[in-house]
């Protein structure tokens, strides 16, 4: 059956093409709410609504545009909706804002630790990295999506990578002091 005929027989509830949809979509979108969660149980409560959003809403998806694309913006919504209610987020003025780059060697650090140092990061600060850095929105965007200003996102981006810088650093030095 192809991807097309699937969301056909989704439309009308068939509950066995919905059953292949979530086996064939729910690793990827699996990990794009681990992104987006405090932890593993929420990322699958988080995967369970954004499935549930999925199939409620199947009937608006018109064929334009990617499927996964579609699926994967209703998970990214899904996740971030608990912190649109939530004050999480600093107002700030965009004239505080700081961009840098990090500077990783490939070599000197594993991703796992990587993942984690991201994972670890405040709620305000890892949505925004997230968001921006692993997912291409424009902080714009991130502001719509997020019910923030730019200048908001701008800072919370710059935060967080201060933030990793640190921790990459300090696992660099850590490295380096074990290695000798």
């Amino acid at each position: 059956m192809s991807l097309n005929q699937l969301i056909e027989h989704c439309k009308t509830n068939d509950t066995k093409a919905q059953e292949k949809l979530y086996k064939l979509f729910s690793g990827k979108l699996f990990s794009i709410c681990l992104k987006y969660s405090n932890n593993y149980a929420q990322a699958e409560d988080n995967l369970q609504d954004a499935f549930l959003t999925i199939f409620e809403k199947i009937g608006q998806f018109k064929g334009k545009g990617s499927f996964e694309g579609w699926i994967k913006r209703i998970t990214i919504n899904t996740a971030l909706q608990r912190y649109r209610t939530e004050k999480v987020f600093n107002i700030v003025n965009e004239n505080e804002v700081e961009d840098f780059e990090i500077e990783v060697n490939d070599d000197a650090i594993s991703l796992d630790y990587l993942l984690k140092a991201i994972q670890d990061l405040p709620d305000r600060y890892r949505l925004v990295f997230n968001l921006y850095v692993l997912d291409g929105y424009s902080h714009k965007e991130i502001a719509d999506m997020l019910n923030i200003t730019t200048g908001t996102s701008k800072s919370n981006l710059s935060r967080a990578r201060h933030i990793l810088k640190q921790a990459v650093e300090n696992y660099t030095l850590n490295e380096n002091i074990q290695s000798l």
